[in-house]
């Protein structure tokens, strides 16, 4: 027979069906296949913890007594559930049990004793997380969601029941996938493509060979990065059109966690990430083929509306956080400054009119309530007038100036503020905490005689990153950026209350975890930072004399043991003021933050303060009853 030639038409439409189209599998199967590509990576996770058990035992990486500080914000149930099992002897017996469970569930059957290993190896596996502290990682939970659906599904007799837990661990396939890609488009290393190199060159989890190979064939590798996002973005399209995408998506990812252990040494993804894609199958096949026939798709319209639901209430949560955010105090007051910044300050006390007015700038990312105990003391103690401010973008303060934001802006909006807000006969008294210290450090050339003096509190230093002491410039710029954009998709429903925020008096702490919860101060702070470090980076020589002004140079002692340098620094500001009394203190255990709204510290600066500007002088606080009520008498 002669060769025509041509390629029989047939070949072409089994290749188009090999790579696109569903992957029809039923929902036995796509159980089986889930629970045993999880048991691969349960039996890994607890061999490798049984084989390296040094970390577990005392000085070890998971030493218990260190790592069990983590739980001290967990219920008393949870602690002793989880104490009960984290001592060496249990911790290894468990693991042991563990493997042998793990090597059941690899053997053929299909009894509903294997629901019961599923559901044992996911509730251990969750029970000994906090235990490995260090050592987990997503392929630990993606394997316990895993068994813990399909466990479930094993042993409940509904079988809209069964395929509503398939369907849960599919959409959370689906969510793993595309949250991971869409948050990797918010970092620019993954968008211009060198994130791939970089990883690649890490000790951890870094490849020579593939390092050298992003480097030689660059277009290639940023093909190849871009692949892997627009796999993670669009990996919901294999639900699209009937499943037409399943077999390539499926293939695709699998392939992508392949090289991941293999190069990267994860080899727990290996498996753990693939043992979504079973179900992901059964779950995107048509209704139209014989294996999806009889499945009950009633958990998707359930989870749209759960979603619809979610967002509403996010969208809700947001905007009465704005609000909270930005009204202010029922005495808050405005003032406009020179740039048009519109300035939101509140005086906690008017004082005495012969005495100075205190008037508190924050750091950054702080808010002005940081000052809460400081401020409440000194009202009670003191006849100082006391006023605390929001910088333009913080709580009710906007930003209207039209040209890029440096930091002779918001120096210009604090000289502006004292002119506006305090009687142009009293003097004034600058607090500065962080980057504050900095601006009312600034601010001094322009106030003249009337400033009284100035407090530096663990104060920011322009020479800070030539000498060394800056922290990651570009990771915290990314990280506001990062929190900011996130916040403002409506995930601040998702954002737990931080621990510190307790240790602020009771009537503020709303109102902070408002402010903390809304995108506008992490944008504030994120324009701070990079004007900062533009302004920071360019300072050379001494710092500009200041004379006749007493300053109080006061310092965290967690600051100074962690950078000695720092303390040198601080004493610079000190030496600046000439002509005037100077004194610099360390408060003993105060950390940056906690010498602000830890009770206890937050007393100590007070009192160095008022020593040092009141001293043996000092006069008793003036009659409660005359002076308007602070903010927490008003809440109360």
């Amino acid at each position: 027979m002669k060769f025509s030639g041509k390629i029989p038409p047939v070949i072409p439409g089994r290749v188009v069906s090999a790579v696109f189209g569903p992957a029809p599998v039923d929902r036995d199967r796509a159980i089986g296949m889930s629970e045993r590509l999880a048991a691969v990576s349960s039996l890994q996770s607890s061999l490798e913890y049984l084989t390296q058990r040094k970390d577990i035992e005392k000085g070890g990486m998971n030493d218990w007594e260190v790592a069990r500080q983590y739980l001290a914000g967990a219920g008393p149930l949870t602690r002793r559930l989880v104490d009960g099992v984290s001592g060496v002897r249990t911790t290894t017996a468990l693991h042991a049990v563990r493997s042998a469970v793990a090597v059941g569930m690899l053997l053929p059957g299909d009894s509903r004793w294997r629901g019961a290993g599923n559901l044992f190896l996911g509730a251990s596996s969750a029970v000994l997380s906090p235990r490995h502290h260090y050592g987990g990682d997503g392929s630990d939970q993606v394997a316990t969601l895993v068994q813990l659906a399909t466990g479930a599904a094993r042993l409940v007799p509904s079988l809209a029941a069964k395929d509503a837990l398939l369907w849960y661990a599919a959409l959370q396939a689906n969510l793993a996938y595309a949250v991971s890609g869409w948050v990797k488009l918010f970092g620019k290393p993954w968008r211009d493509a060198t994130a791939l190199g970089g990883v690649m060159r890490t000790r951890t989890y870094g490849h020579d060979g593939m390092f050298r190979w992003t480097q030689e064939h660059p277009r290639t590798a940023k093909a190849l990065t871009h692949g892997v996002l627009a796999l993670e973005c669009l990996f919901p399209l294999a639900y699209a059109r009937g499943g037409t995408l399943t077999r390539s998506m499926i293939t695709s990812a699998a392939t992508f966690h392949v090289a991941n252990g293999y190069l990267m040494g994860l080899g727990r993804f290996v498996t753990a990430f693939p043992a979504f894609h079973p179900l992901v199958a059964y779950t995107s096949a048509p209704r139209s083929h014989p294996a999806a026939a009889a499945r009950d798709d009633r958990a998707v319209p359930a989870a749209l509306a759960a979603l619809a639901g979610g967002t509403a209430a996010a969208a809700l949560t947001a905007v009465r956080r704005r609000l909270r955010t930005t009204e202010g105090w029922h005495t808050s007051r405005t003032l406009t400054t020179r740039h048009g910044n519109r300035l939101q300050y509140e005086e906690y006390a008017p004082g005495d009119p012969e005495q100075p007015v205190v008037v508190l700038a924050s750091g950054l990312l702080s808010t002005s309530e940081h000052y809460a105990w400081i401020a409440e003391q000194l009202c009670y103690e003191t006849r100082f007038g006391v006023i605390a401010y929001a910088r333009a973008g913080y709580a009710g303060s906007r930003r209207a100036a039209a040209t890029s934001f440096r930091l002779s802006e918001s120096v210009h909006d604090l000289v502006d503020l004292v002119n506006g807000s305090v009687a142009p006969h009293r003097k004034v008294i600058l607090v500065g905490h962080s980057i504050g210290g900095e601006l009312a450090r600034r601010a001094a050339r322009h106030l003249g005689d009337r400033l009284q003096g100035i407090v530096y509190l663990d104060s920011s230093h322009p020479g800070q990153f030539t000498s060394g002491l800056g922290p990651d410039e570009k990771g915290l710029a990314g990280n506001f950026a990062a929190v900011s954009r996130a916040l403002r998709l409506g995930t601040g429903i998702l954002l737990s209350r931080p621990g510190w925020i307790a240790e602020l008096p009771y009537a503020y702490r709303k109102k902070v975890f408002a402010q903390y919860a809304d995108a506008r101060m992490w944008e504030a702070a994120r324009r701070e930072w990079k004007a900062v470090r533009a302004d920071f980076r360019s300072f050379k020589g001494a710092l500009a004399r200041i004379e006749g002004v007493p300053a109080l140079v006061v310092s965290a002692q967690r600051t100074v043991d962690r950078n000695p340098e720092q303390l040198l620094l601080h004493r610079e500001l000190a030496a600046a003021h000439v002509g005037a009394r100077t004194a610099t203190v360390v408060v003993e255990g105060a950390t940056h933050e906690s010498m602000l709204i830890n009770s206890r510290y937050a007393h100590q600066v007070t009192d160095h303060i008022v020593a040092f500007f009141d001293g043996p002088a000092r006069r008793a606080p003036a009659p409660r009853p005359t002076r308007p009520a602070t903010r927490k008498e008003a809440a109360r």
